[in-house]
């Protein structure tokens, strides 16, 4: 049975505008266009077809709306045959901006049809459960760095001795964390949702799932599940703070990949204000227990640790940042994004993942560079 008009109508009849009305002088088969998007994972013809199927559609990924877009970003992909896919690299600065344009349409439209097929019940319920729902029932572990002693001296309710104690006072990162907590939560309401500090976790801690606030200059559990995860990303901490490791005047973030270094660091001001923060969300298997899996939300400063965030609790984007996630990181065990977390009159700015210029990197790399 053919669909009446809708969203998910609207995604396949644009996916298959563009193939064929694209370029009025140029005619693109499915068998061509599989062709060229196989240059990097393979396409087969019937995928092709089912992308624009109105009788049984399968919504491609995003991965695959980024060679789309990528594709029909230059005439100088169809200049001859076979047609071929450009690297990013290769792009002028127009195509690069009509890419990028194209490629948030594509995804608008997309997630807009995902969600009606939600409605629909024509997802799976793994594809439809949250990244951050848990239902093997193991506890929920939050862990935060323990403010530093200088910082909790200036704040006589951090003190257990006063009569007006407040105990999450010794917590760095509590705005990050009340959200979080909140929202863990609300959506794992048969999971116990705890939250500790670095030097308070148990043995019994380490072997739920662990879900790591803050940087590597505080939070010492950070630091030490860096060191066990194979990533080619790595925070360097401030000089400052952990002494006899090297460190900067400025902590950041650093990609060593393909052998190639690359630093992203937050922009400040000429007063030392922050403009923009670097932030980082990671998820995979926990180093510590197998069965269990690690998420860090680590910013330069703690209001880029606010927005990492955010990218899951903010109502706003939380459904199209996960939407994002699972469509970009589909099959991969572990997954991490570098994102720009900006600032506007001193608010935090909740990354929204869909618009390209938020993400400064990916692992595990799926797109061409």
């Amino acid at each position: 049975m053919v669909r009446q008009e809708g969203s998910v109508n609207l995604f396949i009849r644009r996916i298959r505008a563009l193939r064929e009305e694209h370029w009025a002088d140029q005619d693109i088969t499915q068998a061509q266009l599989a062709q060229a998007l196989s240059a990097e994972k393979s396409v087969s013809v019937p995928l092709v077809s089912s992308w624009e199927s109105q009788r049984n559609p399968k919504i491609p990924p995003i991965s695959r709306l980024e060679a789309y877009a990528t594709f029909f970003a230059t005439k100088r992909s169809v200049a001859s045959e076979p047609f071929r896919l450009l690297k990013l690299s290769q792009l002028t600065d127009e195509e690069r901006i009509y890419r990028d344009t194209l490629l948030q349409e594509l995804i608008e439209l997309r997630n807009a049809a995902v969600r009606e097929l939600r409605v629909l019940g024509e997802v799976s319920d793994q594809e439809d459960q949250s990244l951050w729902s848990f239902s093997d029932g193991l506890p929920i572990t939050i862990v935060c760095a323990r403010l530093p002693e200088n910082l909790r001296e200036k704040m006589p309710y951090a003190d257990p001795a006063h009569p007006d104690y407040v105990e999450i006072y010794n917590y760095a990162d509590p705005d990050a964390l009340i959200e979080l907590y909140g929202y863990l939560c609300s959506i794992n309401t048969t999971s116990q949702v705890n939250f500790r500090t670095a030097s308070e976790l148990t043995k019994e801690d380490y072997a739920s799932h662990l879900v790591l606030l803050g940087g590597v200059d505080w939070n010492k559990v950070t630091r030490d599940a860096f060191q066990r995860i194979e990533l080619p990303i790595r925070q360097i901490p401030h000089k400052d703070q952990v002494p006899g490791e090297e460190g900067a005047d400025i902590s950041f973030f650093e990609v060593d990949e393909d052998g190639k270094h690359q630093a992203f660091r937050p922009l400040l001001n000429d007063q030392s204000g922050l403009l923009e923060d670097v932030a980082h969300l990671y998820r995979g298997p926990s180093p510590y227990n197998f069965k269990s899996t690690i998420t860090m939300f680590n910013g330069v400063y703690a209001r880029g640790t606010l927005g990492a965030t955010r990218v899951i609790t903010d109502p706003q984007f939380r459904e199209k940042n996960e939407e994002y996630l699972k469509s970009r990181f589909q099959g991969s065990a572990a997954f991490s994004v570098l994102t720009r977390v900006s600032l506007v009159n001193g608010e935090v700015v909740t990354p929204n993942w869909t618009a390209p210029q938020t993400r400064l990197h990916e692992w595990p790399r799926i797109s061409a560079s």
